[in-house]
């Protein structure tokens, strides 16, 4: 900012007078300062040291204090450089009040020597307070009958500042009705009214809603707002009127008394006493409408007070009056026309006038049911019926004549579906509403012998141990006939056949009303294995009906036959064996054999053959194969021997309990020359064909080593093709199959009738078992053409009934002196594309780990020749090339087969390659087999002389 020199010199001038004026004040001993209101803390007052000529550093010393008669924490000194600054919230409003002006009176006081100073601090007003009306709303209360120029005194506001921050302007919003008058008084305090400009109407305007400001004159400006209510009071200036001069109403006649007619409703825009509105029929209403209806004077609702008849009277024409209470009272005009209409007010009858029930189930379509007729009193189309049927039934309403219908049947009836219908026959008539009448109908639906009785499974099949008691029950057979009464009721009865040489009813009968079969007589599984027959289930109906069912009863074998001895080949007295041998003969070389058959069949039919009593000492010369009953010998014969030897031989089955018998063998010891003698005539009296296979037995051996080489160079040849193949699933490993040789294996037989080879099937890749006569080389050989013809023709053959228990197939029921051999290649194989050398472990029906499964081929029945065998899912041990598993079993089936292999060469007797034995002694037998781990190597030291047989 630039200041002239005149500017200088003018300041100059009025500041000396101040500076005089402050040297006063020193003097006198008194400060004066201002500070504005609302001053925030610490804000600069005065240096009060230095004006009242103190110097600093004696402040302290001299016990420099401040007091004050108002509050002493609005102002402190800072005694490090002594200034006055303000030290809480001032408010100038609180400390004065109204008052014009505001100071702060304070007393300093320093001791050494006491000094008293004296300062006055003046407070400023600032515009901090807006104007202030005494309530927020202001109601005016004004009749609409009012003049305009009128005025109604309002209450004005209040500004707590001082000077120009308190001076107050008005105004009003904007309003076409009201104005704002503002007066002055003379006190200079302004006196506000609100000024009516226009008449008011309550009905278009019933209250208006007006906002005052007041605005103070400081800097910035501020405002406060008052809201006003103006009420408008009402005055009877409206008379009531309705919607419309006139109404019609439509009503039936014969309506209750005290039904409404109408409901009057007069409005009047004035509000209340002027706006209550009484109700009343006209003074010129005639004296028949006052007589048949009612005004409710309060409602204006008109009631039916008596009977409307419409061929009496069909209109009524009422005026009706309404008038509010105000004063005077005013009053409205209406007429009400009441137009009487025919009402549909008789129902249908309905009658039934024939019926004939029950309906039999097989009744033809059209057959009349019922027969129905309907009237109603009312005329026109309040007298027009039409009858339906409900629910959706067999049946339809046919009309036959002007409100006259028949019932019949239009679709077939089943009773054990539906055996009774309820109807429901609804007449209505053309009426608006309509009225309507029902009826209902029950119609019984008679039974039709039209069910023949029926059995849950065309065939059942039933197991019965044989040997059973006389009149024992073995099965239930149940029918259920669907229909009623008699034709429900069921009768069982055999239907009579043949069975063999005597009748069906001698071996079973059934029970007519229980259906409860019972077996006659005891059942024998070697007469009979399998007893196929059919029951007969008859309603009582007229035609009876009937079906039947089939039973396969089979009979389960028990252990009821003893091991049976067969006559002897050689001679010999009472049933006794007796052989010639030679002293010549080898260690391990058959000298006799014991044959016995057991009826039974499984496990009753396994024979073991054993010496009694037991051969004690080690030097005893002969043995018996334990399934095979060969007697052979254990050692070289000596002079130390004894020339005859009588030997018990026990046979004893593995039925529960076994049964045994006992075979005598005479063992004669003879020079060498008459052994072939008498053995020679032997074979040629009891052998027959047996001893001519003996005697080709070296050229077959021949022929069969020629093509078992052929045989042999052949498979070579072809794995060396395949494993040079690239690899793919299934390739065959580069191990060689080892050819297997055994001896007879063990009697496994049944009867004399059963004898018979069992052979797995033609296709290299599956698992073959194959059954031989003893009399046979054991080495392979090549089939001859009659064997070839009965291979052809088992499995040509039709196959038979399955068995139920398949344990005792065929392929274990094998023939009388048959032996089990495996196929020329030595190995089994389990399927095509499977790989080679996949034995089944020893049993798929023990908890054992490694179970496998043995099974027939698709197709095949229970009965077949040819099974496959492979690992059971669970088994984690696989044998490995060129290694054949120790033994497995087929499934169901008591036997367990147990194969050994042994080094080539070796000398150890083959008898029991191949064996049988229980799956649940499988464990036992392993235990067995340490205890008689001696005994075994002495058999094996033995049966040099079978093997080089072989």
């Amino acid at each position: 900012m630039m200041f002239t020199p005149e500017d200088r010199l003018g300041k100059q001038c009025l500041l000396l007078p101040l500076l005089l004026l402050a040297a006063w004040k020193v003097g006198s001993g008194q400060l004066h300062y201002s500070v504005p209101e609302e001053a925030k803390h610490g804000t600069f007052v005065g240096r009060i040291a230095q004006d009242l000529g103190l110097e600093l550093a004696e402040l302290v010393p001299r016990l420099f204090r401040m007091a004050s008669k108002d509050r002493e924490d609005l102002l402190e000194v800072n005694l490090q450089n002594g200034i006055l600054f303000v030290n809480s919230r001032i408010d100038r409003e609180e400390l004065c009040g109204r008052s014009a002006e505001c100071s702060i009176h304070l007393e300093v006081i320093v001791d050494r020597p006491l000094q008293v100073f004296h300062v006055d601090v003046e407070v400023r007003d600032i515009n901090d307070n807006p104007p202030l009306f005494p309530v927020e709303e202001q109601r005016v209360l004004i009749y609409e009958s009012r003049l305009p120029d009128s005025v109604f005194p309002l209450e004005g506001a209040s500004d707590a500042d001082v000077g120009s921050n308190s001076i107050l302007t008005y105004q009003l919003s904007s309003s076409e009705y009201f104005g704002l008058d503002v007066k002055i008084n003379s006190d200079d305090n302004k006196q506000i009214g609100l000024l009516l400009r226009k008449s008011l109407d309550r009905e278009e305007a019933p209250a208006h809603n007006l906002f005052l400001t007041a605005t103070d004159g400081g800097k910035p400006e501020l405002t406060g707002t008052v809201q006003l209510l103006v009420t408008v009071l009402d005055v009877n200036d409206n008379a009531p009127t309705f919607e419309q001069s006139e109404y019609e109403v439509r009503i039936f006649e014969n309506a209750d008394n005290g039904t409404t007619v109408i409901r009057l409703n007069a409005s009047d825009r004035d509000e209340g006493a002027n706006g209550a509105i009484s109700y009343s029929f006209n003074s010129l209403v005639a004296a028949m409408v006052i007589d048949h209806f009612s005004i409710d004077r309060n409602t204006g609702e008109i009631v039916i007070r008596g009977n409307l008849d419409f061929e009496q009277a069909n209109l009524y024409k009422i005026r009706i009056d309404a008038t509010d209470k105000g004063h005077p009272p005013m009053a409205g005009h209406c007429t009400v026309l009441v137009r009487i209409l025919d009402k549909n007010d008789n129902v249908p009858e309905i009658a039934l006038t024939s019926l004939s029930l029950p309906v039999p189930e097989d009744a033809q379509f059209g057959t009349v049911i019922a027969l129905i007729s309907v009237n109603d009193l009312d005329s026109g189309a309040n007298g027009q019926v039409t009858c339906s049927l409900t629910p959706h039934v067999p049946f339809k309403l046919v009309s036959t004549f002007k409100n006259y219908y028949s019932l019949v049947l239009d679709s077939a009836l089943d009773r054990e579906s539906v055996s009774a219908y309820e109807l429901v026959v609804t007449a209505r008539d053309g009426g608006s509403p309509s009225l309507w009448a029902t009826a209902s109908v029950s119609v019984e639906v008679a039974d039709v012998n039209d069910n023949a009785p029926a059995f849950a499974q065309p065939e059942y099949t039933v197991f019965v141990k044989e040997n059973n008691p006389p009149g024992c029950h073995i099965f239930t057979v149940s029918a259920r006939d669907a229909d009623a009464q008699e034709n429900a009721l069921v009768s069982y009865s055999l239907v009579e056949r043949r069975v063999g040489e005597r009748a069906l009813s001698s071996y079973v009968s059934v029970h007519a009303e229980s259906g409860k079969v019972y077996a006659l007589q005891p059942l024998d599984h070697e007469e009979l294995e399998l007893l196929q027959f059919q029951v007969s289930a008859r309603d009582a109906g007229v035609p009876p009906l009937g079906s039947n069912v089939m039973l396969q009863v089979f009979v389960l074998d028990e252990n009821d036959n003893a091991p049976a001895l067969l006559a002897p080949r050689v001679g010999g007295t009472g049933g006794a064996v007796s052989e010639l041998v030679p002293w010549s003969v080898g260690a391990g070389q058959m000298v006799a054999k014991v044959r016995s058959v057991d009826a039974d069949s499984g496990y009753n039919a396994w024979l073991s053959y054993e010496l009694q009593p037991a051969a004690s000492s080690a030097r005893f010369p002969f043995r018996v194969g334990l399934y095979t009953g060969e007697i052979s010998t254990t050692r070289v014969l000596d002079e130390a021997d004894s020339p005859r030897y009588r030997l018990l031989v026990l046979v004893k089955d593995h039925g529960e309990p076994a049964l045994t018998a006992t075979a005598t063998v005479l063992l004669s010891l003879v020079e060498s020359g008459q052994a072939p003698k008498a053995s020679s005539r032997a074979s040629v009296g009891a052998a027959g064909p047996e001893a001519a296979l003996v005697d080709v037995n070296v050229y077959l051996i021949i022929a069969i080593c020629a093509v078992s080489s052929l045989l042999v160079l052949t498979l070579l040849l072809y794995t060396a093709l395949r494993c040079s193949a690239p690899p793919t699933e299934g390739a065959c490993t580069a191990d060689k199959p080892t050819l297997v040789c055994s001896s007879a294996v063990g009697s496994w037989s049944y009867s004399q009738q059963r004898r018979q080879r069992v052979c797995s099937g033609e296709v290299p890749p599956k698992m073959d078992l194959m059954a031989f006569s003893p009399s046979l080389s054991p080495c392979p050989v090549v089939m001859g053409k009659a064997e070839n013809q009965d291979l052809n023709e088992d499995h040509d053959a039709k196959p038979r009934q399955p068995n139920p228990d398949w344990r005792y197939s065929a392929s274990l029921r094998a023939g009388m002196h048959s032996s089990v051999h495996l196929e020329e290649a030595g190995i089994l194989r389990a399927g095509p594309g499977g790989p080679d050398q996949q034995w089944p472990t020893v049993s798929s029906a023990t908890p054992e780990p490694e179970a496998g499964e043995v099974s027939p081929p698709v197709g095949a029945g229970v009965n077949s020749n040819s099974w496959t065998f492979k690992y059971g899912p669970g088994n984690p041990k696989q044998s490995g090339p060129g290694e054949l598993p120790d033994k497995f079993i087929i499934p169901g089936s008591p036997a367990i087969i147990s194969i050994r292999q042994e080094p080539t060469n070796s000398q150890i007797d083959k008898s029991d390659f191949i064996t049988f034995g229980k799956k649940e002694e499988t464990k036992k037998k392993k235990k067995k087999k340490k205890g008689n781990k001696t005994q075994e190597k002495k058999e094996k030291g033995n049966s040099t002389t079978d093997n080089s047989d072989q």
